[in-house]
């Protein structure tokens, strides 16, 4: 873990503890949910997408939506594996406003991701690895806690960082070498 992903892990612990947070969210159902993100990242590798899957997490804990990169399959830029579970779980709660709900992800998300999440008013993001070259949940930008905006997201950086990390840099040395 980061330097930076320590800073925000404690930072959201304090933010939690003082919040009285969702006893159906642990740090133990954190890497589980994160085990079904990796798992779902694995899927993206079936259509040559950059591996990097998300699970959307309703207030009870259950799992509201689940999905993968799908940017190469449908040739859409936003088919982001973030963006697809934000809509997935619009349409199924009927409701944008996702109160309560937890974004899990192998991989910070991009502005775009971390955006909607906002948009979305998203309680808390929790992602494994940290993306020093495109991160904007922590490592390049801060915007699901920017003061500016009209809400923020708690965070939780590094959940499973070795996993989804190695499942990255798996796949573009598969790239180069191929």
């Amino acid at each position: 873990m980061t330097e930076r992903s320590k800073v925000t892990v404690l930072k959201t612990v304090e933010v939690h503890a003082s919040a009285g947070s969702n006893p159906a969210l642990s740090a133990m159902n954190y890497e589980n949910l994160m085990r079904l993100a990796i798992d779902e990242a694995r899927l993206a590798l079936d259509h040559d997408d950059v591996p990097i899957g998300a699970v959307l997490v309703g207030p009870n804990g259950d799992v509201v939506a689940r999905d993968h990169n799908r940017r190469e399959e449908r040739s859409d830029p936003t088919a982001h594996a973030e963006m697809l579970v934000l809509s997935a779980g619009a349409r199924a709660t009927g409701d944008w406003r996702l109160t309560g709900h937890t974004l899990v992800v192998t991989l910070e998300p991009c502005p775009m991701c971390a955006g909607a999440a906002v948009n979305a008013r998203v309680d808390r993001i929790v992602y494994g690895a940290a993306d020093f070259k495109a991160g904007a949940a922590w490592s390049l930008y801060n915007i699901p806690q920017d003061a500016r905006l009209n809400h923020r997201c708690d965070l939780i950086a590094g959940t499973l960082e070795a996993e989804c990390s190695t499942l990255l840099t798996d796949f573009f040395a598969d790239r180069r070498t191929s």
